[in-house]
Protein backbone atom coordinates (compact mmCIF):
# COMPACT_ATOMS: atom_id res chain seq x y z
CA UNK A 1 0.00 0.00 0.00
CA UNK A 2 1.05 3.53 -0.41
CA UNK A 3 1.87 5.27 2.67
CA UNK A 4 1.32 8.48 1.86
CA UNK A 5 -2.68 7.98 -0.01
CA UNK A 6 -3.54 4.90 1.43
CA UNK A 7 -4.10 3.62 -2.46
CA UNK A 8 -3.20 0.28 -3.85
CA UNK A 9 -0.33 0.45 -6.71
CA UNK A 10 -1.81 -0.73 -9.02
CA UNK A 11 0.57 0.00 -12.06
CA UNK A 12 3.55 -1.35 -10.43
CA UNK A 13 1.83 -4.36 -9.25
CA UNK A 14 0.75 -5.26 -12.65
CA UNK A 15 4.04 -4.65 -14.21
CA UNK A 16 5.58 -7.09 -11.46
CA UNK A 17 2.66 -9.75 -12.07
CA UNK A 18 3.09 -9.44 -16.11
CA UNK A 19 6.76 -9.91 -15.70
CA UNK A 20 7.05 -12.99 -13.53
CA UNK A 21 3.33 -14.27 -14.82
CA UNK A 22 3.85 -14.20 -18.59
CA UNK A 23 7.05 -15.78 -19.29
CA UNK A 24 6.40 -18.23 -16.44
CA UNK A 25 2.33 -18.96 -18.39
CA UNK A 26 4.33 -19.08 -21.82
CA UNK A 27 6.79 -21.91 -20.75
CA UNK A 28 4.13 -23.87 -18.87
CA UNK A 29 1.72 -22.83 -22.32
CA UNK A 30 4.29 -24.31 -24.35
CA UNK A 31 4.95 -27.80 -22.46
CA UNK A 32 1.03 -28.50 -22.67
CA UNK A 33 1.46 -27.39 -26.37
CA UNK A 34 3.92 -30.24 -26.80
CA UNK A 35 1.75 -32.84 -24.84
CA UNK A 36 -1.35 -31.48 -27.33
CA UNK A 37 0.86 -31.85 -30.67
CA UNK A 38 1.61 -35.35 -29.56
CA UNK A 39 -1.90 -36.16 -29.17
CA UNK A 40 -2.35 -34.78 -32.76
CA UNK A 41 0.40 -36.42 -34.15
CA UNK A 42 -0.47 -39.42 -32.68
CA UNK A 43 -4.41 -38.85 -33.81
CA UNK A 44 -4.01 -40.59 -37.16
CA UNK A 45 -2.73 -43.67 -35.48
CA UNK A 46 -6.73 -44.39 -33.93
CA UNK A 47 -8.57 -43.35 -30.98
CA UNK A 48 -7.03 -46.61 -28.80
CA UNK A 49 -3.67 -44.72 -29.11
CA UNK A 50 -5.27 -41.03 -27.72
CA UNK A 51 -6.73 -43.32 -25.00
CA UNK A 52 -3.69 -45.26 -24.19
CA UNK A 53 -1.28 -41.49 -24.51
CA UNK A 54 -4.01 -39.79 -22.09
CA UNK A 55 -3.28 -42.63 -19.89
CA UNK A 56 0.34 -42.62 -19.47
CA UNK A 57 -0.23 -38.46 -18.49
CA UNK A 58 -2.32 -39.50 -15.99
CA UNK A 59 0.67 -41.44 -14.67
CA UNK A 60 3.38 -38.58 -15.18
CA UNK A 61 0.19 -36.65 -13.74
CA UNK A 62 0.35 -38.60 -10.20
CA UNK A 63 4.25 -38.29 -10.52
CA UNK A 64 3.73 -34.99 -10.47
CA UNK A 65 1.51 -35.11 -7.14
CA UNK A 66 4.70 -37.12 -5.58
CA UNK A 67 7.20 -33.95 -6.38
CA UNK A 68 4.82 -31.16 -6.33
CA UNK A 69 4.84 -30.84 -2.45
CA UNK A 70 8.38 -30.65 -2.37
CA UNK A 71 8.58 -27.93 -5.26
CA UNK A 72 5.57 -26.07 -3.53
CA UNK A 73 8.04 -26.24 -0.64
CA UNK A 74 10.90 -25.21 -1.99
CA UNK A 75 9.08 -21.98 -3.40
CA UNK A 76 8.27 -20.90 0.42
CA UNK A 77 12.08 -20.86 1.44
CA UNK A 78 13.67 -19.59 -1.97
CA UNK A 79 10.91 -16.79 -2.31
CA UNK A 80 11.48 -15.75 1.32
CA UNK A 81 15.20 -15.73 1.58
CA UNK A 82 15.27 -14.11 -1.92
CA UNK A 83 13.11 -11.23 -0.21
CA UNK A 84 15.32 -11.39 2.45
CA UNK A 85 18.50 -11.65 0.85
CA UNK A 86 20.19 -14.43 2.51
CA UNK A 87 22.04 -16.79 0.28
CA UNK A 88 22.91 -19.46 1.96
CA UNK A 89 19.20 -20.13 2.64
CA UNK A 90 18.30 -20.06 -0.90
CA UNK A 91 21.29 -22.42 -1.78
CA UNK A 92 20.08 -24.71 1.02
CA UNK A 93 16.48 -24.68 0.19
CA UNK A 94 17.12 -25.73 -3.15
CA UNK A 95 19.51 -28.21 -2.02
CA UNK A 96 16.78 -30.19 -0.46
CA UNK A 97 13.87 -29.21 -2.93
CA UNK A 98 16.19 -30.83 -5.66
CA UNK A 99 17.58 -34.27 -3.67
CA UNK A 100 13.67 -34.89 -2.81
CA UNK A 101 12.15 -34.09 -6.47
CA UNK A 102 15.04 -36.48 -7.86
CA UNK A 103 14.12 -39.47 -5.59
CA UNK A 104 10.37 -39.07 -6.48
CA UNK A 105 11.46 -38.74 -10.01
CA UNK A 106 13.59 -41.92 -9.84
CA UNK A 107 10.90 -43.76 -8.58
CA UNK A 108 8.06 -43.59 -11.00
CA UNK A 109 10.72 -43.72 -13.80
CA UNK A 110 12.03 -47.10 -12.19
CA UNK A 111 8.17 -48.29 -12.79
CA UNK A 112 7.69 -46.72 -16.13
CA UNK A 113 10.69 -48.54 -17.26
CA UNK A 114 10.71 -51.94 -15.88
CA UNK A 115 7.22 -52.36 -14.70
CA UNK A 116 4.91 -50.39 -17.26
CA UNK A 117 2.35 -53.88 -17.49
CA UNK A 118 1.72 -53.06 -13.82
CA UNK A 119 0.80 -49.28 -14.68
CA UNK A 120 -1.51 -49.87 -17.32
CA UNK A 121 -3.46 -52.63 -15.80
CA UNK A 122 -3.94 -49.94 -13.05
CA UNK A 123 -5.64 -47.32 -14.94
CA UNK A 124 -7.69 -49.26 -17.29
CA UNK A 125 -9.23 -52.97 -17.92
CA UNK A 126 -9.00 -52.46 -22.08
CA UNK A 127 -6.63 -54.66 -22.99
CA UNK A 128 -5.70 -52.95 -26.61
CA UNK A 129 -5.24 -49.96 -24.61
CA UNK A 130 -2.65 -51.18 -22.22
CA UNK A 131 -0.71 -52.95 -24.85
CA UNK A 132 0.06 -49.70 -26.38
CA UNK A 133 0.61 -47.81 -23.29
CA UNK A 134 3.21 -50.47 -22.25
CA UNK A 135 5.53 -49.25 -25.46
CA UNK A 136 5.32 -45.58 -24.52
CA UNK A 137 6.14 -46.03 -21.02
CA UNK A 138 8.52 -48.28 -21.19
CA UNK A 139 10.53 -45.66 -23.42
CA UNK A 140 8.88 -42.45 -21.83
CA UNK A 141 10.37 -43.76 -18.23
CA UNK A 142 13.83 -42.06 -19.32
CA UNK A 143 12.15 -38.77 -19.59
CA UNK A 144 10.90 -38.52 -16.50
CA UNK A 145 14.03 -38.01 -14.15
CA UNK A 146 15.26 -35.12 -16.38
CA UNK A 147 11.77 -33.68 -16.43
CA UNK A 148 12.00 -33.42 -12.90
CA UNK A 149 15.39 -32.02 -12.76
CA UNK A 150 14.31 -29.41 -15.10
CA UNK A 151 11.67 -28.36 -12.71
CA UNK A 152 14.03 -28.43 -9.76
CA UNK A 153 16.03 -26.04 -11.31
CA UNK A 154 12.84 -23.91 -12.56
CA UNK A 155 11.48 -23.80 -9.06
CA UNK A 156 15.02 -22.24 -8.37
CA UNK A 157 15.31 -19.72 -11.00
CA UNK A 158 11.38 -18.47 -11.20
CA UNK A 159 12.04 -18.14 -6.97
CA UNK A 160 14.65 -16.20 -7.58
CA UNK A 161 12.96 -14.00 -10.66
CA UNK A 162 14.90 -15.18 -13.52
CA UNK A 163 12.13 -16.88 -15.31
CA UNK A 164 13.25 -15.96 -18.99
CA UNK A 165 15.78 -18.80 -18.59
CA UNK A 166 13.27 -21.67 -18.40
CA UNK A 167 10.87 -20.04 -20.70
CA UNK A 168 13.51 -20.38 -23.65
CA UNK A 169 14.70 -23.58 -22.66
CA UNK A 170 11.06 -24.87 -23.08
CA UNK A 171 10.76 -23.35 -26.97
CA UNK A 172 14.12 -25.27 -27.41
CA UNK A 173 11.90 -28.05 -25.92
CA UNK A 174 9.09 -27.46 -27.49
CA UNK A 175 10.89 -27.46 -31.01
CA UNK A 176 12.99 -30.74 -30.68
CA UNK A 177 9.93 -32.74 -29.64
CA UNK A 178 7.97 -31.71 -32.77
CA UNK A 179 10.59 -32.30 -35.34
CA UNK A 180 11.60 -35.49 -33.44
CA UNK A 181 7.84 -36.83 -32.98
CA UNK A 182 7.27 -36.16 -37.13
CA UNK A 183 10.54 -38.16 -37.68
CA UNK A 184 9.88 -40.80 -35.13
CA UNK A 185 6.34 -41.33 -35.22
CA UNK A 186 6.04 -41.52 -39.39
CA UNK A 187 9.57 -43.11 -39.75
CA UNK A 188 11.50 -39.96 -41.96
CA UNK A 189 15.02 -39.13 -42.85
CA UNK A 190 15.80 -43.11 -42.93
CA UNK A 191 14.59 -43.70 -39.62
CA UNK A 192 11.84 -46.57 -39.29
CA UNK A 193 8.21 -45.41 -38.70
CA UNK A 194 7.38 -45.98 -34.71
CA UNK A 195 3.93 -45.09 -33.88
CA UNK A 196 3.40 -44.29 -29.71
CA UNK A 197 7.33 -45.85 -29.45
CA UNK A 198 8.16 -42.53 -31.75
CA UNK A 199 6.35 -40.31 -29.69
CA UNK A 200 7.89 -41.33 -26.60
CA UNK A 201 11.28 -41.09 -27.43
CA UNK A 202 10.88 -38.02 -28.82
CA UNK A 203 9.43 -36.56 -25.78
CA UNK A 204 12.95 -38.17 -24.36
CA UNK A 205 15.33 -36.27 -26.66
CA UNK A 206 12.99 -33.04 -25.89
CA UNK A 207 13.43 -33.74 -22.31
CA UNK A 208 16.97 -33.68 -22.60
CA UNK A 209 17.52 -30.52 -24.30
CA UNK A 210 15.50 -28.81 -21.77
CA UNK A 211 18.06 -29.39 -18.95
CA UNK A 212 20.97 -28.47 -21.07
CA UNK A 213 19.74 -25.38 -22.42
CA UNK A 214 18.67 -24.45 -18.83
CA UNK A 215 22.60 -25.35 -17.46
CA UNK A 216 23.57 -23.11 -20.53
CA UNK A 217 22.07 -20.25 -20.37
CA UNK A 218 22.15 -20.19 -16.77
CA UNK A 219 26.28 -20.29 -16.79
CA UNK A 220 26.17 -18.11 -19.51
CA UNK A 221 24.38 -15.02 -17.85
CA UNK A 222 26.28 -15.88 -14.39
CA UNK A 223 23.70 -17.56 -12.18
CA UNK A 224 25.07 -18.08 -9.08
CA UNK A 225 22.83 -20.51 -7.01
CA UNK A 226 22.54 -22.66 -9.61
CA UNK A 227 26.34 -23.88 -9.50
CA UNK A 228 26.93 -23.71 -5.79
CA UNK A 229 26.95 -27.78 -5.72
CA UNK A 230 28.66 -27.66 -2.38
CA UNK A 231 25.79 -24.91 -0.82
CA UNK A 232 23.05 -26.75 -2.18
CA UNK A 233 24.40 -29.94 0.10
CA UNK A 234 25.17 -27.66 3.41
CA UNK A 235 22.64 -28.97 5.51
CA UNK A 236 21.86 -28.60 9.48
CA UNK A 237 19.48 -30.33 11.87
CA UNK A 238 17.58 -27.02 11.98
CA UNK A 239 17.26 -26.31 8.40
CA UNK A 240 16.02 -29.78 7.47
CA UNK A 241 14.04 -29.87 10.36
CA UNK A 242 11.76 -26.27 9.07
CA UNK A 243 11.84 -27.29 5.62
CA UNK A 244 10.14 -30.53 6.29
CA UNK A 245 7.66 -29.52 8.76
CA UNK A 246 6.36 -27.06 6.02
CA UNK A 247 6.67 -29.36 3.35
CA UNK A 248 4.83 -32.06 5.13
CA UNK A 249 2.03 -30.78 4.88
CA UNK A 250 2.27 -29.90 1.04
CA UNK A 251 3.49 -33.21 0.37
CA UNK A 252 0.31 -35.28 2.05
CA UNK A 253 -2.05 -32.69 0.09
CA UNK A 254 -0.22 -33.60 -2.95
CA UNK A 255 0.22 -36.86 -2.83
CA UNK A 256 -3.24 -37.65 -1.36
CA UNK A 257 -4.73 -35.77 -4.02
CA UNK A 258 -2.86 -37.29 -6.68
CA UNK A 259 -4.28 -40.78 -5.31
CA UNK A 260 -7.58 -39.56 -5.24
CA UNK A 261 -6.89 -37.80 -8.83
CA UNK A 262 -5.53 -41.37 -10.06
CA UNK A 263 -8.88 -43.24 -8.06
CA UNK A 264 -11.21 -40.67 -10.45
CA UNK A 265 -8.97 -41.10 -13.99
CA UNK A 266 -9.23 -45.31 -12.98
CA UNK A 267 -12.91 -45.01 -12.62
CA UNK A 268 -13.26 -43.10 -15.65
CA UNK A 269 -10.80 -45.62 -17.95
CA UNK A 270 -13.54 -47.87 -17.08
CA UNK A 271 -16.13 -46.42 -19.17
CA UNK A 272 -16.57 -47.14 -23.00
CA UNK A 273 -13.37 -46.62 -25.32
CA UNK A 274 -15.07 -43.52 -26.53
CA UNK A 275 -15.47 -41.44 -23.88
CA UNK A 276 -11.58 -42.54 -22.48
CA UNK A 277 -10.57 -40.70 -26.02
CA UNK A 278 -12.44 -37.62 -25.12
CA UNK A 279 -11.00 -38.02 -21.53
CA UNK A 280 -7.80 -38.06 -22.66
CA UNK A 281 -7.99 -35.17 -25.16
CA UNK A 282 -9.93 -32.74 -22.45
CA UNK A 283 -7.18 -33.96 -20.23
CA UNK A 284 -5.06 -32.36 -22.69
CA UNK A 285 -6.89 -29.38 -22.96
CA UNK A 286 -7.36 -28.85 -19.68
CA UNK A 287 -3.30 -28.81 -19.47
CA UNK A 288 -3.24 -25.51 -21.67
CA UNK A 289 -5.41 -23.90 -18.95
CA UNK A 290 -4.18 -25.03 -15.80
CA UNK A 291 -0.43 -24.12 -17.56
CA UNK A 292 -1.53 -20.53 -18.51
CA UNK A 293 -3.06 -20.44 -14.56
CA UNK A 294 -0.26 -21.62 -13.19
CA UNK A 295 1.91 -18.53 -14.82
CA UNK A 296 -0.23 -16.20 -12.62
CA UNK A 297 -0.42 -18.63 -9.55
CA UNK A 298 3.37 -18.90 -9.57
CA UNK A 299 3.77 -15.31 -9.82
CA UNK A 300 1.61 -14.85 -7.14
CA UNK A 301 3.44 -17.28 -5.01
CA UNK A 302 6.87 -15.29 -5.46
CA UNK A 303 5.32 -12.14 -5.35
CA UNK A 304 3.64 -12.70 -1.92
CA UNK A 305 6.34 -15.01 -0.31
CA UNK A 306 9.31 -12.20 -1.00
CA UNK A 307 7.57 -9.49 0.63
CA UNK A 308 6.71 -11.73 3.20
CA UNK A 309 10.16 -12.81 3.92
CA UNK A 310 11.37 -8.81 3.63
CA UNK A 311 8.53 -8.00 6.63
CA UNK A 312 6.63 -6.22 4.46
CA UNK A 313 3.59 -7.93 5.31
CA UNK A 314 0.66 -5.71 4.95
CA UNK A 315 1.98 -5.26 0.77
CA UNK A 316 1.79 -9.16 1.10
CA UNK A 317 -1.36 -9.15 2.61
CA UNK A 318 -3.23 -6.42 0.10
CA UNK A 319 -1.65 -8.29 -3.17
CA UNK A 320 -3.07 -11.45 -2.19
CA UNK A 321 -6.12 -9.86 -2.03
CA UNK A 322 -6.13 -8.94 -5.50
CA UNK A 323 -4.15 -11.70 -7.16
CA UNK A 324 -7.21 -14.49 -6.17
CA UNK A 325 -10.10 -12.65 -8.16
CA UNK A 326 -7.60 -10.53 -11.12
CA UNK A 327 -6.56 -14.33 -11.57
CA UNK A 328 -10.03 -16.00 -11.90
CA UNK A 329 -11.01 -13.09 -14.31
CA UNK A 330 -8.04 -14.49 -16.69
CA UNK A 331 -9.23 -18.01 -16.37
CA UNK A 332 -12.70 -16.85 -17.47
CA UNK A 333 -11.13 -15.09 -20.14
CA UNK A 334 -8.86 -17.93 -21.03
CA UNK A 335 -11.86 -20.69 -21.18
CA UNK A 336 -14.24 -18.61 -22.79
CA UNK A 337 -11.46 -18.35 -25.50
CA UNK A 338 -11.10 -21.73 -25.55
CA UNK A 339 -14.31 -23.02 -25.98
CA UNK A 340 -14.79 -20.86 -28.80
CA UNK A 341 -12.07 -22.85 -30.67
CA UNK A 342 -12.90 -26.14 -29.51
CA UNK A 343 -14.50 -27.32 -32.35
CA UNK A 344 -11.36 -27.16 -35.03
CA UNK A 345 -9.06 -28.61 -32.10
CA UNK A 346 -11.74 -31.87 -30.76
CA UNK A 347 -11.92 -32.54 -34.50
CA UNK A 348 -8.06 -32.35 -34.82
CA UNK A 349 -7.59 -34.51 -32.04
CA UNK A 350 -9.10 -37.33 -33.58
CA UNK A 351 -12.77 -36.63 -32.14
CA UNK A 352 -15.29 -37.72 -34.02
CA UNK A 353 -18.93 -38.82 -33.02
CA UNK A 354 -19.66 -39.56 -29.70
CA UNK A 355 -16.36 -38.96 -28.42
CA UNK A 356 -16.78 -35.50 -29.52
CA UNK A 357 -19.93 -34.58 -27.80
CA UNK A 358 -18.31 -35.95 -24.50
CA UNK A 359 -15.45 -33.93 -25.57
CA UNK A 360 -17.36 -31.19 -26.13
CA UNK A 361 -19.77 -31.75 -22.37
CA UNK A 362 -16.79 -32.50 -20.28
CA UNK A 363 -15.28 -28.90 -22.05
CA UNK A 364 -19.01 -26.88 -21.17
CA UNK A 365 -18.98 -27.99 -16.99
CA UNK A 366 -14.92 -27.37 -16.97
CA UNK A 367 -15.77 -23.82 -18.35
CA UNK A 368 -17.50 -22.73 -15.02
CA UNK A 369 -16.00 -25.20 -12.53
CA UNK A 370 -12.82 -24.34 -13.44
CA UNK A 371 -13.12 -20.28 -12.51
CA UNK A 372 -14.17 -21.37 -8.52
CA UNK A 373 -11.22 -23.78 -8.98
CA UNK A 374 -8.40 -21.82 -9.43
CA UNK A 375 -9.88 -19.57 -7.25
CA UNK A 376 -8.94 -22.00 -4.69
CA UNK A 377 -5.50 -23.21 -5.93
CA UNK A 378 -4.25 -19.52 -6.02
CA UNK A 379 -5.13 -19.03 -2.53
CA UNK A 380 -3.86 -22.31 -1.58
CA UNK A 381 -0.30 -21.59 -3.29
CA UNK A 382 -0.36 -17.71 -1.30
CA UNK A 383 -1.14 -19.48 1.90
CA UNK A 384 2.39 -21.35 1.00
CA UNK A 385 4.19 -19.19 0.04
CA UNK A 386 3.60 -17.31 3.02
CA UNK A 387 4.24 -20.05 5.34
CA UNK A 388 1.23 -21.39 5.95
CA UNK A 389 0.94 -25.06 4.37
CA UNK A 390 -1.42 -26.30 6.77
CA UNK A 391 -5.48 -24.51 6.14
CA UNK A 392 -5.61 -25.49 2.34
CA UNK A 393 -4.08 -28.84 3.05
CA UNK A 394 -6.24 -29.99 5.21
CA UNK A 395 -9.73 -28.69 3.08
CA UNK A 396 -8.94 -30.37 -0.07
CA UNK A 397 -7.74 -33.73 1.37
CA UNK A 398 -11.27 -33.71 4.11
CA UNK A 399 -13.32 -32.82 1.08
CA UNK A 400 -11.79 -35.15 -1.50
CA UNK A 401 -12.17 -37.89 0.58
CA UNK A 402 -15.25 -37.29 2.58
CA UNK A 403 -16.92 -36.28 -0.04
CA UNK A 404 -15.84 -35.56 -4.03
CA UNK A 405 -14.61 -39.14 -3.94
CA UNK A 406 -17.61 -41.00 -2.21
CA UNK A 407 -19.90 -39.18 -5.03
CA UNK A 408 -17.55 -40.43 -7.75
CA UNK A 409 -17.76 -44.07 -7.00
CA UNK A 410 -21.30 -44.19 -5.98
CA UNK A 411 -22.41 -42.31 -9.08
CA UNK A 412 -20.31 -44.48 -11.15
CA UNK A 413 -20.23 -48.22 -9.93
CA UNK A 414 -23.54 -48.06 -7.79
CA UNK A 415 -25.85 -45.81 -9.34
CA UNK A 416 -23.85 -46.39 -13.07
CA UNK A 417 -24.47 -42.95 -13.92
CA UNK A 418 -24.07 -41.30 -16.94
CA UNK A 419 -19.90 -40.42 -17.55
CA UNK A 420 -21.18 -36.44 -17.93
CA UNK A 421 -22.67 -36.64 -14.70
CA UNK A 422 -19.33 -38.64 -13.24
CA UNK A 423 -17.53 -35.99 -14.31
CA UNK A 424 -19.40 -33.17 -12.51
CA UNK A 425 -18.99 -34.89 -9.23
CA UNK A 426 -15.20 -34.39 -9.93
CA UNK A 427 -15.53 -30.59 -8.52
CA UNK A 428 -18.87 -30.98 -6.16
CA UNK A 429 -16.50 -29.61 -3.13
CA UNK A 430 -14.79 -26.73 -4.99
CA UNK A 431 -17.80 -23.89 -4.22
CA UNK A 432 -17.77 -24.61 -0.76
CA UNK A 433 -13.88 -24.83 -0.26
CA UNK A 434 -14.00 -21.56 -1.84
CA UNK A 435 -16.19 -20.10 0.91
CA UNK A 436 -13.79 -21.25 3.36
CA UNK A 437 -11.07 -20.07 1.77
CA UNK A 438 -12.31 -16.52 1.08
CA UNK A 439 -12.70 -16.00 5.35
CA UNK A 440 -8.81 -17.37 5.74
CA UNK A 441 -7.99 -15.06 2.97
CA UNK A 442 -9.48 -12.32 4.90
CA UNK A 443 -7.93 -13.23 8.37
CA UNK A 444 -4.81 -12.90 8.02
CA UNK A 445 -3.54 -15.64 9.69
CA UNK A 446 -1.95 -17.38 6.82
CA UNK A 447 0.99 -14.98 6.99
CA UNK A 448 3.90 -17.13 8.72
CA UNK A 449 7.18 -15.94 8.01
CA UNK A 450 10.13 -18.25 8.03
CA UNK A 451 12.69 -15.38 7.77
CA UNK A 452 13.92 -13.07 10.97
CA UNK A 453 12.87 -9.93 8.92
CA UNK A 454 9.25 -11.08 8.50
CA UNK A 455 9.48 -12.96 11.96
CA UNK A 456 10.32 -9.61 13.67
CA UNK A 457 7.42 -7.97 11.82
CA UNK A 458 4.76 -10.06 12.49
CA UNK A 459 3.43 -8.93 15.99
CA UNK A 460 3.06 -5.55 14.62
CA UNK A 461 0.81 -7.22 11.57
CA UNK A 462 -1.17 -9.68 13.21
CA UNK A 463 -2.42 -6.19 15.98
CA UNK A 464 -3.85 -4.68 12.74
CA UNK A 465 -5.62 -7.55 11.63
CA UNK A 466 -7.38 -7.70 15.29
CA UNK A 467 -8.19 -4.21 15.42
CA UNK A 468 -9.28 -4.62 11.62
CA UNK A 469 -11.74 -7.48 12.45
CA UNK A 470 -12.68 -5.90 16.07
CA UNK A 471 -14.20 -3.08 14.05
Amino acid sequence: MNQKTGRFPWKPFLRNLAAIAIPIAFQNLLTTTASMVDTMMVAPLGELSVGALGLCAQFSSLMFSGYWGFFGGGMLFISQYWGSGEDDGIECSYGMTWACMMTVAAVFGCLAIFAPEVVMKIYTDKQAIREIGVQYLHIVGFAYIMQVFSMAMSCLLRSTERVRIPMIASIASVAVNLVLNWVFIYGHFGFPAMGIRGAALATTCAAAVNVLTIYLLAWKSGYPYLFHIRGHFRWSGEMVKRYFVKCFPILCNEILVGIGNMVINVTLGRQPEHVIAAVAVFRTLEGLIIGFFAGFSSASSILVGKCVGAGELDTAYERAKRLVYLCSGVILLANVALFLVHRPILTGMSLSGESYRAGTRMLIIYGFASVIRMGNWIQNDTYRASGDAVYGTVLEIVFMYLLLLPCVLTSAFVLKLPYWIIFLCCYIDEPIRYVLMQVHLYSGRWVKPVTDLGRAALPEFREKRRRGRAG
